[in-house]
């Protein structure tokens, strides 16, 4: 009985800030050289640990037909934050990409990624831009990717 009345205050602190579900959408790829899916159905979490930060991670399907899962952090600095629109960063780990050499796994599958992004928020409602840098060696270009979200 301690151990269940600590658990709950021990994470207490946890998306005090907000905690946010995306519902991926879609996708648009800049000058391709191939044809790629533009619409990417997922879903992910925003947990805002605090104003500035949040941990994120989701699944969605990705322009190449293939399942992407990808966890990591957003840093969106006080500074960068215009009533409803806020730019912000993120960095970590995405599946479902051949990454060459920087990949990780038994068949490079894995791979950082490291992005800006565009939010917006009003109330328990908003949209996420997400600007992807090109993977080269899947021949994936820049893309920008498309979120809606809601907070709980």
């Amino acid at each position: 009985m301690a151990v269940s009345m600590w658990a709950p205050a021990a994470h207490a602190g946890w998306c005090d800030d907000g905690l946010w579900v995306d519902a991926m959408i879609g996708s648009h790829h800049v000058n391709p050289d191939k044809e790629f899916k533009q619409f990417n159905p997922g879903i992910g979490l925003e947990c805002w640990v605090s104003p500035q930060w949040a941990v994120t991670g989701g699944y969605f399907r990705n322009s190449l037909s293939k399942p992407s899962f990808y966890g990591g952090g957003v840093w969106a600095p006080e500074f960068l934050h215009w009533r409803f629109v806020r730019l912000a960063a993120m960095a970590g780990l995405i599946s479902g990409y051949d990454y060459g050499n920087w990949g990780l796994g038994h068949n490079h599958t894995v791979g950082p990624v490291a992005a800006p992004l565009i939010m917006f928020d009003y109330k328990r409602v908003g949209a996420n831009i997400i600007l992807i840098p090109p993977i080269p060696s899947d021949d994936l270009p820049f893309t920008i990717g498309f979120m809606l979200k809601v907070k709980f």
